[in-house]
């Protein structure tokens, strides 16, 4: 495990990072904010973890987001990929593997770029 999905899924609902406006990040910080967002730099992932998000049952199949332009190996990198930088986690049921963001992920990233006041 990474040491972002390790501190990621340690975390409970409190976000890893503080807000940018309120301090200064830690070096350990700065190590898991940056694997996040390099993670959804990519156009293919970040459409991937945004389908997944804001699907309707909060997890996905992945025969239902597939649909982002790329071939099917391509799209199991990128979902390993999200996985591996701690933003989803997957659990597989027959031949089929289901997608949900890892708890905190959001909260983490939106209190990171949220400006206090």
């Amino acid at each position: 495990m990474s040491n972002l999905a390790h501190h990621v899924s340690t975390t409970s609902a409190a976000p890893c990072c503080p807000s940018l406006t309120e301090r200064e990040l830690t070096d350990e910080e700065a190590e898991v904010t940056a694997a996040m967002f390099k993670a959804l730099g990519d156009p293919v992932r970040l459409r991937l973890f945004s389908k997944v998000a804001s699907h309707p049952d909060r997890e996905a199949c992945v025969c239902d987001i597939a649909d982002v332009g790329v071939s099917q190996p391509t799209v199991s990198h990128h979902l390993k990929k999200l996985r591996e930088a701690g933003l989803l986690l997957s659990e597989r049921r027959g031949t089929w593997v289901y997608y949900r963001v890892a708890p905190s992920v959001l909260a983490a990233l939106s209190g990171l770029l949220t400006t206090p006041g």
